[in-house]
This record gives C-alpha cells, structure tokens and sequence, in this order.
C-alpha cells in the first residue's frame, strides 16, 4: 500500500458531459461517456489547460452522477450539452494505479484509509484521473482520489 498518499488538490474548474443514472449500468455507461467526450474534446481545445481527464463522482446504493471533464479557464459560452463547475479544494486519498486494475486499486485504497482511521467526506466529490494515451487499447495511469473530512 506504499502507493497511497495524502494530498490536498487546489480547486479545479472543469467542462464536460455527465451520466447519471442507475449504479447497476454505472461502469458500462462511464466508458461510454469518456468515448464520446474525447470524440468531442477538440470543442475545448482552445480553453482546456491539460489533456488530462477528470471524471468527479457521486453516487449511492442506487443512482450515480458520473462526469467526463477537461480543466478549463472560464467559458464564457460552451459546447452545446456541456456545462462548468469548480470543484473546492479538498484534501483526499489518492492511489495511483491504471485503468485495468481501477476495482483491486479502489479496495487497497479504503483499506489503507481504514487504517489510518480516515474518513471519507460524504458530501463531496470523488474524482478518477486519466492520464489519456492516444494509442487504443494500452494501459493508462489513472489516479483514484477521496475526499477525507476534515478532523
């Protein structure tokens, strides 16, 4: 678990595109999400600051709001079906790993956050980090990040 940390993330303003629905469809409709908005990131090319993808969450037993973003300066008008947010900084758990092992990656990193006793703040949001590679098919860095309540 030496791949865990804590780190605080300054706030971030992000654009995208959002899925929201039932948890059941949740992982099928997350790829098809970050399909079509990397079909459409050249929409934001002129105002996205990193290739990078942010994809904040928030979920229960039942529904899920899962989201494609670029980190982008403020927009004054966007692509149709987008919208902009900010995300406060927050202090979070994070694990680095890649996009085969995302399942074994999220239960190392709560069973390192229950042993440092941390808690997850429950009203704010998770975020999954693509470090995007253009070639198909090969593995990518992603970073796996849970907001911690303040103690």
């Amino acid at each position: 678990m030496d791949n865990c940390s804590i780190i605080t993330k300054p706030a971030i303003h992000l654009a995208g595109i959002s899925y929201c629905g039932p948890y059941s469809a949740f992982p099928d409709e997350a790829i098809r999400l970050q399909s079509e908005f990397l079909s459409r990131k050249h929409e934001l090319n002129t105002v996205s600051k990193s290739p990078v993808l942010y994809s904040p969450y928030f979920g229960n037993e039942v529904f899920a709001s899962y989201w494609a973003c670029y980190e982008v300066y403020h927009m004054e008008e966007l692509p149709k079906g987008m919208v902009q947010f900010t995300i406060p900084e927050h202090r979070y758990a994070m694990v680095a790993t890649s996009n085969k092992r995302i399942g074994e990656a999220y239960e190392q990193l709560f069973a390192w956050m229950n042993e440092r006793k941390l808690n997850k703040h429950d009203s704010a949001l998770a975020i999954e980090v693509f470090y995007i590679n253009e070639r198909q098919w090969e593995e990518e860095e992603v970073e796996l990040l849970i907001p911690l309540k303040d103690e």
